[in-house]
């Protein structure tokens, strides 16, 4: 492709998501969404993250795999009981983060595992 065309492509997307994202603004009147499309909406952060996170664990080279050598999967779970432990408290989504990644990189770069 070209450099025009890339360019092109780049600003078309754009415009299409203004004009899509703003569609609520355009309006006057109220909207209210039905109750069970607000109900299933409480679900989608869950959905869209369980979407990305599960495959970088779970999947190895195209392939859904559970080797023991997994650095991923024992980062995953020492995130996960800190998470259940510490839930409710101040800071528990960055300790999350700490703990699990204090178990992935002495697995992945100390002991060589995927």
């Amino acid at each position: 492709m070209t450099e025009a065309w890339n360019m092109l492509c780049i600003f078309g997307l754009a415009l299409i998501t203004l004009v899509t994202r703003s569609f609520f603004f355009i309006s006057d009147k109220h909207w209210k969404l039905p109750e069970g499309v607000v109900r299933g909406l409480q679900f989608a952060p869950i959905a869209a993250l369980s979407a990305v996170i599960f495959p970088e664990i779970f999947v190895w080279q195209g392939e859904f795999a559970l080797p023991l050598t997994n650095a991923k999967i024992y980062g995953a779970l020492a995130g996960a009981v800190f998470f259940i432990i510490k839930r409710g408290q101040g800071q528990a989504v960055f300790g999350t983060i700490v703990v699990g990644m204090c178990v992935y990189i002495p697995l992945h770069l100390g002991l060589g595992w995927n």
